[in-house]
Parts: structure tokens; sequence; C-alpha cells
């Protein structure tokens, strides 16, 4: 190759190369191809609303800008300036796609796209609101706009309300509340594992030298024990204190004494109360101090102690006498009321969240009353013979057992009676043997449940509890022996006694579980769980939606208390016979004697052991 045809090829291959590379010049389309493809403007809306949804479908299809048209001169500014910012972003490194521009500048308009409607913003919260947490996470992923407002700070701070995480912040204490809500969720996931494992510490609360554990309550963590010294101590599970403060008896110039034992203790966020076998009741303000702010004294033994729960109201019944106290404006306790009915008090409770004056639930024999501060005692049931047995009450309803006739005439029962209504609602059960405890106020709604001492095999045949009897004062059940080698003979493995689950909405046992061989003695559930004591002293937790049983604790002693939250487990076990410790026994009778009160947390976080 000669140096001309050389020459002409280097010249061609660079006008070759220059072509390929040159940018395509936009042809100006025809007047008529511009009327052609000018988009039609909707009446009731302007070129821009119209000409965005137009846009951004020819963008993502990957179609040129079409041309719009003509412009006013404030619009050419307002895109030049656009332009020269866009260009300096782009110079920087900081480079973004129209498309991703255009959304943002979508989501920043006021009116939110609702399917072929435009909505306010604050319409589509009111909207979102009716969702759950689930339901939101699949509006979030339908557009960006969609994905703002599912996210918006008070969708999840009301999610965190309703599922009772924070209940006492504000929507201002947190940036995120989404966030909030997922690690809230988590922790209530491990509570829930440690539950049914049983991961967490268990500790034995310290006991009093020399004396016997009498009766014990709780509320919120804060765990009161009376003894048969007549001494008086308070625990805070919450702060895992090692010491726990003695409430005195006596005022500071009192001389001290030998005090008698305590009948009944009781507890609330603000006060303690303690009944003695004396007749004496003392009132202990936490706040306050360790010393009582109010004494009363009956003429006979206490027999029956209530404290309400969210107010200072008490009530005892002493006899045939029933007293009310509440304090007054100034701060001074006083007699709201007094009452005489005609038999022994057995049960006797105070009706959350009352109005102005204490309203409160007495059981005498096979009669129960409705004794309000303002006005005389009512009969809410005359069962012309057989007595109650059992009873509670919540805000609108009052549940009580009453015993049976026999198979005969009629079987155990629980009654619900409705407070606001004024008459009997429900008659759930028809048992053999009595209901020993019922739990209203503590279960999710439109559920109870209720424990008793019928009978059953875990082989499906039928236990007649005929066969059980009490000897002596002291509780001690015996078993007839030619009945257990009847049972034997009929390949009989188990006796226990059961757990109930009743649909307040349908009047049906929802679950009965065999839980214990010597009868249920307190119980309890929440959403998921049951916790239930026996008075062979066995404790069971069971998952009732499973109907599996996850774990069951044992002591020698009769479960008279249990009381459970999401973090902690508190059980009692008391002795039925209060029997003072003696120095000539061995270490093992005093130590079967003596009633401790166990604490057992849900929560693998508690490091802490309570001696």
């Amino acid at each position: 190759m000669n140096d001309c045809s050389l020459e002409e090829f280097r010249r061609r291959w660079q006008e070759e190369l220059a072509q390929a590379q040159a940018p395509r010049k936009w042809r100006r389309p025809e007047a008529a191809e511009r009327r052609a493809r000018r988009p039609e403007v909707v009446p009731g809306r302007s070129e821009q609303a119209s000409g965005d949804p137009a846009l951004a479908q020819g963008l993502l299809e990957g179609a040129g800008r079409p041309p719009a048209a003509r412009a006013t001169r404030a619009e050419v500014q307002d895109v030049a300036s656009r332009s020269r910012f866009a260009r300096a972003r782009e110079g920087a490194g900081g480079g973004e796609q129209l498309v991703d521009q255009l959304i943002r500048d979508l989501n920043e308009m006021n009116d939110v796209p609702f399917f072929d409607i435009q909505l306010p913003y604050e319409l589509a919260i009111n909207i979102f609101q009716y969702l759950d947490r689930k339901e939101l996470g699949r509006c979030a992923q339908v557009s960006r706009t969609w994905k703002v407002i599912a996210e918006d700070e008070v969708l999840w701070y009301r999610l965190c309300q309703q599922e009772g995480h924070l209940p006492d912040s504000s929507i201002s204490d947190y940036s995120c509340w989404k966030l909030i809500f997922q690690e809230c969720q988590a922790k209530e996931h491990m509570l829930r594992t440690n539950w049914k494992s049983r991961k967490g510490a268990v500790s034995e609360l310290e006991h009093i030298p020399d004396a016997v554990l009498c009766d014990v309550h709780s509320h919120n963590g804060v765990v009161i024990a009376g003894y048969t010294s007549g001494d008086v101590r308070v625990w805070d599970t919450r702060t895992w204190d090692y010491v726990a403060p003695f409430l005195e008896s006596e005022d500071e110039e009192d001389e001290p004494g030998l005090q008698p034992n305590v009948s009944f203790v009781r507890i609330n966020s603000s006060l303690a109360v303690a009944a003695y076998e004396d007749g004496f009741l003392n009132i202990w303000d936490l706040r306050t101090g360790r010393y009582p702010v109010h004494r009363f004294e009956h003429d006979a033994r206490i027999q029956a102690l209530a404290l309400s729960q969210d107010d200072a109201a008490v009530a005892t019944a002493s006899a045939f006498d029933i007293v009310m106290l509440f304090p007054n404006e100034e701060g001074y306790w006083q007699i709201a009321a007094e009452f005489e009915v005609p038999k022994l008090v057995q049960h006797l409770e105070i009706v959350p969240e009352a109005r102005r004056y204490p309203v409160a639930i007495a059981a005498a024999g096979d009669l129960m009353y409705l004794l309000k501060a303002e006005d005389s005692a009512r009969t809410l049931l005359y069962a012309h013979g057989p007595p109650v047995t059992c009873l509670d009450v919540s805000a609108n309803q009052v549940a009580f057992g009453v015993q049976g006739l026999g198979w005969v005439y009629e079987g155990s029962k629980i009654l619900l009676y409705g407070l606001e209504a004024g008459r009997h609602l429900l008659k759930l059960g028809n048992v053999l043997r009595d209901f020993t405890c019922v739990n209203l106020n503590d279960s999710p709604p439109n559920l109870m449940v209720s424990g008793n001492r019928d009978g059953s095999i875990r082989n499906g045949v039928m236990f007649h509890p005929a066969a059980f009897g009490i000897h002596g004062h002291d509780r001690r059940f015996f078993v007839d022996s030619t009945y257990l080698r009847r049972l034997a003979m009929e390949s009989v493995t188990e006796i226990a006694f059961g757990v109930r689950i009743h649909d307040l909405r349908t009047s049906n046992i929802a679950l009965s579980l065999s839980a214990h061989q010597l009868g249920v003695s307190t119980v309890q559930m929440d959403d998921w769980k049951i916790v239930s004591g026996g008075e062979e002293g066995l404790v069971s937790v069971w998952d009732y939606r499973m109907n599996q049983k996850l774990w069951e604790v044992y002591s020698g002693h009769p479960v008279k208390h249990v009381s459970f939250s999401s973090r902690s487990l508190i059980t009692a076990n008391v002795p039925c016979q209060p029997v003072v410790r003696n120095a000539d026994w061995d270490n093992f009778t005093p130590h079967r004697r003596q009633g401790p009160a166990f604490l057992g947390s849900g929560n693998i976080n508690v490091d802490a052991d309570l001696y």
C-alpha cells in the first residue's frame, strides 16, 4: 500500500469513528405531528397533574421526553435553573436518574393517590390507622407514597399503645416508633420462650426465724407476707432488694410487746393492710413510712379482708359486721359504711374502678350481698342451702361458685352476675365437686378460668371423688384403699383434678385440664398460658392453646397464692396449720413446717437471686 492510499484509509476511519461517537440529533417534528402527540387535558385537572403520570410512564418504558406545550417565560427560567442544578450535581459525582427525582417530587405532594382518586395525607392516615402491623407491611410494598404513609410515626405509636408497649410514654419520646415496636416484639418473644423452657433466676425470699408463714399477697411485683410472730414484711422483686423491710404494727411511742398471729395481708400500689387474730387492723402508706397511718379494732376475729386494687378503700368482716373504710379529702381515714348480715362472712372483695364510694361483694353462707357505701346491703343471691365456695369480681361482673346438691339434683356451678345489668347473666359448669377458686378479673376478655376438686382419670375413666376424705383439722387427705385397689385392677395410673376455661359468650367449657391430685387451690391465666397451684404443693404451667403442660414445681405445702406477669412468677406455699418451729425437731421437720415464698423469673436477663 502506497502512502496516498494509507492516508485515505486513515481519513475515512477517523470520519467513521467521529460519526459513531457523535450523539444523535433530535429531529424537530412537524406541526401536524406535534398536534397529534400533544396529550389531552382532562377537564377539572391541570396540565401538570395530567402530564406527570404520562411522563413517568414514558420514562419507565424507555421513551424519550415528549414535547410539551409552549411554556411561559417564568416556566422557562424555572426549567433552566433546575437543569443547571442537575448538571452541577452530576459534575459533583452525585448524579441521579430522572425517574427517582420525579417519584420524589410526587411523594412531596399533599394529595395521596388511592386507586383512581386523590386523598389528603391526613385522611390517608385516618384510613391506615385501622390496619395491624402485617397489613401495614403489605401496604408499604405498594408504592413509595404508601410506604411513607405506612411508616408514619402516629400509626406505629398507636400500635405500641394497643399492644401494651411503653404505655406511659408520649409520641415525642422516640424518633422511630416502628423500631421501638420491633424491639418490644422481640423482647416479648424472648420472654415467652423463656417461660416455655423455664429459663431465668429462681430465688427464695428470706423467711423469719422461729415463725411460720400465715398469708401472702402481691401486686405488680411487690410481695407482702404475714407470720405467726405478728411480723409483716414487704419485698420489691422489681429491684431485687435483698433486705425486706418490716412494717411496724405499733407506733413509735407505743411499748413493744408480743404480737398475735397475722390472719390476712393485702397490698396495692400505695397501701399495705394486715389483719390480726385479736381483731386489730393496721393500714400502712408505703409512700410515707413503715408505721401504720390508721388502726382499727373489731370486737372479734377478722374473718375476711379486702383491699381495692386501684383505690384507697378497705373492707373487713368480723362476726356479723362488715365495715368499709376510706380516707377523706384531708387524708384521715374514716368509716364509709357499716353493714350487718345474718351469717358469718367467708369471702369479701371490693369492686375495682368504683366511681365515688367503695363497692364490695360479700358471701355469707348461701347469701351474696352487694354493699354500697351510700346504700344499704342488697342481696344478690339466696342459694337456699348450698354455700358459696369461691368469689371473684371485675369492674362489671361478679363470679361466684355455688356448692351443688349432688348428681340427683344439680351439680356445683359458677354463677355470673352483671353489676350494670343488675341480674344474673350466666350459669357455668355442672360438676360433682365444689369449685375451689375462680379468676375473672385477670382473665382475657370473654374468658374465665376456674379450679375445683372434681376428679378425673388420665386414661379417660371418670374418677369418683367420694373415695377422698378429710382427716382432722390439718386438712390431710386420705384415699379409700378399697377404691384404690379397684383402680389398680383397671390399670389406672393417675388421679387429677380439673382446671377449666369457660367461654362467657357461649356458656360452654372451652378447655379442661387435669392438673392436680388433691384439688386446685389457686389459678391465673393470660392470653396463652395458665398457672395453677394445688393443695399437694404443685405449681403447673400450661400452654392452653396447645393443650400442653410446659413445666411444674413442687413444694411440700399447699399453694395459696399465684401471681405472674410477663417477667416473673410469684407463688406462695402456706402450711395448712401454722406450727411454730421447735429446736428439738430435726432439720427436715422445720423445713417442711416452714412455708416459703418462691419467686421464679421468666426473663433470662434477671441475674440476681433473692434469699
